[in-house]
Order: structure tokens, then sequence, then C-alpha cells
């Protein structure tokens, strides 16, 4: 039934939503993080706009009200313009003048799934710039251990060969096709809510604790998301939403308008992580050596591949506060350590003159026949499948042959990845055309399991495949004084269709394994095969996303 709607272009969004008789709302926020609400200027003028039924200042949550882990929210103190239609609002909204002041430092307790946190926004206009400076401060010093195996130290002391390597990434807008937006109908103790959002269980006691109801009187219909992505777990608008119905004593549609949603925060984490390998004088990987961090948080998952398969391991990592808030972003933390290590897996296969499959097969059987430690959080056997499985889909050691469509030479880039209890690999063919990136074919092996529904599950890893393209391509979001420098979509490139993949053949391993993850475990390993398919067609490393500039066409 839903199918045929979407198809027909029936109303089935928040968007979409409307009731007879609502008013339309947009909201104000600060233009920097690290900036909150001062003064509104011309109030009166604004509310005398024709179409305009209020303009107000107001708190999404009381002072010291106790957040849980879904619950950041950069601007917690917003002006609302609340009229009788969208184009009316986003005039007024135009016109209004508001004065920002700086925000001091201060500590906020959150209560997540895993306990009580604390976390320290610091006071400050933050600058890419100053990002990326620190963050090669802070990789430059020791970090806090997360794990150690064996004698590291050792290992490298005596090497004769280390290879290093430094790898970053930008934060990241998740960019949503449908923005954010919310219907709220406040009659008395009651709270109507619909629109699009990833997890209504989370919100509805923060906004009962803000609104002083029991929860039990809050509904929340939960309407078709133009794009999830980790974002609508965030849904702060519905809160904002049954303020500004309760505060105007009318239902009420809020949206955000496309600057508005790239500029409100909850961005994936700016990263940065250095590789080391120790070799020793028969060419024998001796040592791995890995230390991650971010702003504000750290990416390593210190558990994971290639734990477990090297003697002697040690894991560190760092952080670096910031007022720039972050969350889930598709596969979180994995989307960038997957990219990461799987580019210094190859590039030390080639040191090492092994072909990057069979190296990684290697490292595995010895995970398998011979672990060290006793935290892997991987399966060996299966991480293997999906390698062997994608290798021989792909045809990996055979030559390939441009497709009729390109005109240059194939090269190609493999990776893989274990997140989310499930394993994902990627064989990636690329071509140059003017200079300019092509993706003519993925080749996709995943093991999540028992897959339930073929062509949801196929679905569902051709659109990580495409996002991920995409956005190790061209993602990026920086900062100048606190402001985003991307407002819209003229300035913050995302992937079109011309250059999704031409093709992308998709393969799941055979198992009687309950089923696992699987909207997130085929985005990650994209970003490496990327990265070495680049390498193949150009013999230049990329170590820096997003992979267009220096060179490439975007």
């Amino acid at each position: 039934m839903q199918g045929r709607q979407i198809v027909t272009g029936k109303p089935l969004f928040g968007i979409d939503y409307h009731k007879e008789g609502m008013l339309t709302a947009m909201i104000v926020h600060p233009p920097s993080f690290g900036q909150r609400f001062h003064r509104i200027r011309n109030l009166d003028e604004i509310k005398s706009m024709p179409g305009i039924k209020d303009v107000f200042h107001f708190k999404t949550y009381k002072d010291g009200q106790e957040k849980g882990g879904f619950d950041t929210n950069a601007f917690p103190e917003l002006v609302a313009v609340v009229g009788d239609s969208t184009w009316r609002v986003m005039k007024a909204k135009k016109a209004l003048l508001v004065d920002w002041q700086d925000q001091e430092a201060f500590e906020e307790s959150i209560n997540g799934f895993r306990g009580k946190t604390t976390r320290n926004v610091p006071a400050g206009l933050e600058n890419s710039v100053e990002h990326d400076k620190r963050m090669e401060e802070m990789a430059a010093k020791p970090g806090r251990e997360v794990r150690k195996d064996g004698n590291p130290e050792r290992a490298f002391r005596t090497a004769s060969k280390v290879l290093e390597r430094s790898y970053s990434a930008p934060f990241l807008a998740h960019n949503c096709m449908e923005p954010m937006n919310a219907f709220a109908h406040v009659e008395g103790d009651k709270v109507w809510i619909a629109g699009p959002l990833q997890a209504p269980g989370m919100i509805e006691p923060i906004i009962a604790a803000r609104m002083d109801l029991p929860v039990e009187n809050i509904d929340i219909e939960m309407t078709r998301m133009g794009g999830g992505f980790g974002r609508r777990a965030y849904s702060h608008y519905m809160l904002e939403a049954a303020l500004i119905s309760q505060e105007v004593a009318a239902p009420v549609k809020l949206i955000y308008t496309r600057e508005d949603d790239m500029t409100n925060g909850i961005y994936r984490p700016a990263y940065q992580a250095t590789y080391r390998a120790a070799i020793n004088a028969s060419g024998q990987l001796t040592a791995l050596h890995v230390k991650a961090g971010g702003v504000p948080e750290s990416p390593l998952f210190a558990d994971r591949f290639p734990a477990g398969s090297v003697d002697n391991y040690l894991a560190e990592e760092w952080s670096i506060d910031s007022n720039i808030t972050i969350g889930a972003f598709r596969a979180p933390r994995s989307n960038f350590m997957a990219g990461a290590e799987q580019a210094f897996l190859d590039e030390l296969a080639q040191e090492l003159g092994k072909d990057p499959i069979e190296f990684r097969l290697e490292l595995l059987q010895r995970a398998k026949d011979n672990p060290v430690g006793e935290r892997n959080d991987y399966d060996p056997e299966r991480y293997a499948g999906v390698l062997k499985l994608v290798r021989d889909k792909s045809g990996w050691g055979q030559a390939p042959s441009p497709p009729e469509r390109a005109g240059g030479e194939v090269s190609r880039g493999v990776s893989a990845y274990f997140c989310h209890n499930s394993y994902a690999a990627h064989v990636l063919d690329l071509t140059f055309e003017d200079n300019r990136p092509v993706v003519q074919k993925v080749t996709c092996a995943i093991d999540c399991g028992i897959v339930v529904n073929p062509d949801a599950a196929v679905n569902m890893a051709e659109g990580g495949i495409v996002d991920g393209v995409g956005n190790a391509l061209f993602g990026e979001m920086t900062f100048t004084d606190g402001r985003p420098d991307k407002q819209n979509f003229d300035s913050y490139r995302m992937i079109r269709m011309s250059e999704a993949p031409k093709e992308i053949d998709v393969h799941f391993v055979p198992s009687e394994v309950d089923p696992t993850g699987l909207g997130e475990p085929p985005f990650p390993p994209v970003f490496g095969a990327m990265a070495n398919a680049i390498y193949k067609a150009t013999g230049e490393r990329r170590y820096k996303q997003p992979f267009t500039g220096k060179g490439l066409k975007g």
C-alpha cells in the first residue's frame, strides 16, 4: 500500500503533514556555535507584518534539566516566528534582527546508555584551521592507552623499517533531503506530535520533563522519513514544535529551512588517526600501533581487527573538547576508522610485497588459529568469509576490462570492515574521465546473518554504498569563527545521480546466524576501497578526506 503511495506522490512524509487550521512556525538560532540569545531588536515591527501571529524567545530545556544520550541540542535558546503561511513566516524570519552574545564555558550531565557522563563545553568561536592544528599537536603526543599486547615498544625499537601514516576527515553534515520538521498540537495537558523521527521513546521523557506532563499524555505519530542516518534520533525539533504550539495555543507545523538544518549541528565529528607498523629484517610485520582522536571524541575501536592478529599491538586515543555538537552518523566512528585502517593495510601489504586480500586473510587466519588477547570483538572466520566471497565474485586478480561506457583503464580497490555485528567487503572499480573519478562498479559481500528480506537487504547495501561514495569524494563541513562555512547545497557538495556507481553487485554469505546490522555496515568500507582504487589509478595515496581536490575534480 505504501509503495503505491510513494510512486503516485501521495503525502507520506512529515513535511507533507497537514491539519486544518494549523499555523506555520520557523526558528532562528545563533549563527555561530559558542553563541546564545541576547535580545530581539525589532520585535514589534516583525509582529505587525502581514500574516504573522507571534514572535517570541523560548528555552527548550529547563535550567539544570538532565539530558539523555540523544538530547544533544546546540541551541537550546531559540526565537520562534509563527504565522499563517510558510512564505510569510520566511519573509518575517529574514527581516528579524536578533543580537547574540558569546556563551560561557559550562559542564552538563548526560544520562546515556552507559550511565551518567559529563560533557565539557568550552567557550569561544571555533575554527577548522585551529582544529586541524590542535589535532596534529595531539597526534604527536602520547595518548591514553586503551589496549596493549606484547611489547610494542621493543618491536618498534628493533624494527628494520617503520611505516607510519596519518589520516584525517572533516566534520560531516547529515543533510537529509527532507529538512527537520514536526507537527504539534498541545491542548491542556495533552500533546499530539507527528513527524519524521527515529526514536520516539527517547524524546518522550524529555518533552514530559520540560512541559511537566506525564509521559502517557504524549502521543507521537511517526511519519515516513526523507532520510535519517542518525540525525533524526536527535528529535529536539519535536520538543520545539510542542513548546511553540503551547505558547500560541494552536496546532503548529514547525519547518526548518535548509540553512537551519545544515547549520544546527549534530555533525559527524572531525577525526584523525595515525597508524604505525614495525617490520623486521625478514620483511615480517612484528607490531602495529594505532593512535586516534577527534573533535570532540575519539573514533577508536581498540578491540577490532587487526587487534588479535599481531603479537605486539598498541591502541591509544585522545579527544579535544568542542562546543560544536556531534552525534550518530551512519556507522558512528566506524565510518572514519574503516577508511583509515583499510587504506593503511593496503599500503602495508604493498610494503610487504603481498596481495591486499591475501595479506588480510593471513592476518585473519592468525587471529583464528592463535589469537592475541582475549577481547577481540570480531569473528575472524566470518570476516575472512566476506573477503573470500568478494574476491571470487569480483574476479580479483584478473585484469578487469573497461566497460563500454568507460573511457579509461579500470583501477580496483578493496576494503573490508566489521561493525554492528556484521561484516562487509567491497571491491570498487574506478576509471578517470577528464581527471574526474568515476565509479564503474562496486562488488559487495556481506555477512549479516540470516537475510530476512533479500530485496530490501540489497537496497540497504546499495544505499550505503552510494552514500559512502558521495561522502568519500565530497563530504566536508568547516567552520570560521564558530559559523558553518556551508549553509546550503550550493556550497555543500552532495553526490549527484550521475555520480553514483554505474553498477552495484551485492552478495550475501549464506548463514543460519541470527540477523544483525545492515543499514550501517556497508557504508564504512567504501572509504577505504575508494582511497585504494584512487591510489591504483593515480599512484598517489589519499590521507585526507574528502578525496577530491589535489588534482582531482569534484
